[in-house]
């Protein structure tokens, strides 16, 4: 089993950054990759983005494309999404998950995160 917590939620006015973090602990090694998810009062979950551990695939939702990055500090085990340029509609509460299977699908990510709350006021 892999242990993760998000960090670095909060309140933020349109325009503004946030960095969240995702710490991974246990059995990180069963592990390919991490991936970022959110969901909205109201809405389906959905995918941000994903990278994996060894930086070599990185993949992101149109709607956060040039405005959010992940990046990783694997010594340790810590995920990060760098969000620029937020916008109200990305308020939501945010996951971090951890899988093996390259995929946008929150099916297949078998350990989640608690989750942060984001809100992004105008």
């Amino acid at each position: 089993q892999v242990q993760l917590v998000e960090s670095g939620g909060g309140s933020m006015q349109a325009g503004g950054s946030l960095r969240l973090a995702c710490t991974a602990s246990g059995r990180t090694w069963r592990t390919t990759l991490m991936a970022w998810f959110r969901q909205a009062p109201g809405k389906e979950r959905e995918f941000v983005a994903h990278m994996t551990w060894s930086g070599d695939n990185t993949n992101y939702a149109d709607f956060v494309k040039g405005r959010f990055t992940v990046s990783a500090d694997n010594a340790k085990n810590t995920i990060y999404l760098q969000m620029s340029s937020l916008k109200p509609e990305d308020t939501a509460v945010y996951y971090c998950a951890a899988g093996s299977t390259l995929s946008i699908t929150g099916d297949s990510y078998s350990n989640w995160g608690q989750g942060t709350q984001v809100t992004v006021s105008s």
